[in-house]
């Protein structure tokens, strides 16, 4: 019984994410926080489930608040084979104590939808769709911290963008606390940011914003996160990140921030 009721919920929490994913709001999440926060409480072979609140700053002109705000439940599971992580999965070609590579794939959320903005020249550019992500993540551990390294490619065609992250983490113990911060750089190549922060001419004449063709880039970024287990089964997790625009983004008509942020929290139940 107690089985059968875990995969009731794991089916009704997996709808429930999906009718989040085809509303109007998006979150722009990429793979590394999936990673660092979906299954901070998953064991081998083991389902959680919870509730969270994401918010984050966008960099586009025009965002409304209310699209800085969104609650996404959580479905996690993890085994020495395989992971799924809420909007990401993958299957481990090395597994060790030390080392994990892994093939994945993940929704990423890069739409940006005209009539959904307060800007009147915004209203007037194409719409950017969201994607499917696929690539290989690499982790190694050592008494001195961890490196992460993620490449991903746009598997539907929509701005056959290509990105790669990398970082170096700390993970230590405080009591019941787990943290873990990091620093870490996000390369995109000018495909990606061409479909994501481009005017095209077309859309240059309609809109009366600039046209513009960035290259690729590097975008730094810090981040942080936590898990406190307040019972046997519950914990509780947080994540922030902060990333620093590079010029090939900040210098786009459709954007007016030098910073994007995002905070996660939420909490988990595993079985």
């Amino acid at each position: 019984m107690h089985h059968n009721n875990s995969r009731f919920l794991v089916t009704v929490l997996s709808k429930t994410i999906w009718k989040i994913i085809v509303s109007k709001k998006k979150i722009v999440i990429s793979l590394a926080i999936i990673a660092g926060l979906s299954t901070p409480t998953a064991f081998a072979g083991e389902w959680s489930i919870g509730g969270s609140v994401l918010s984050q700053v966008t960099p586009y002109k025009g965002a409304k608040s209310k699209d800085y705000l969104l609650p996404v439940p959580l479905v996690n599971y993890q085994s020495e084979n395989f992971y799924f992580a809420t909007l990401a999965a993958g299957y481990y070609l090395w597994n060790s104590p030390k080392d994990q590579l892994s093939v994945d794939v993940h929704y990423y959320p890069q739409a940006f939808k005209p009539s959904d903005s307060d800007d009147e020249q915004m209203k007037k550019l194409n719409r950017r769709r969201d994607t499917v992500m696929g690539g290989f993540t690499y982790k190694h551990h050592e008494s001195w911290g961890s490196l992460r390294g993620i490449i991903s490619g746009d598997l539907l065609g929509k701005s056959n963008g290509i990105i790669a992250d990398a970082a170096y983490l700390y993970p230590f113990e405080l009591g019941n606390w787990s943290l873990q911060p990091g620093i870490g750089a996000v390369w995109e190549n000018k495909k990606q940011n061409r479909y994501a922060y481009g005017i095209s001419q077309g859309e240059s004449q309609r809109s009366g914003l600039a046209e513009y063709r960035p290259n690729d880039s590097w975008r730094p970024y810090v981040e942080i996160s936590a898990n406190y287990k307040f019972a046997e089964n519950w914990d509780f997790f947080a994540m922030g990140r902060v990333d620093r625009l590079p010029s090939a983004v900040k210098d786009s008509p459709m954007v007016n921030k030098s910073v994007t942020a995002i905070l996660w929290t939420g909490v988990t139940y595993t079985f």
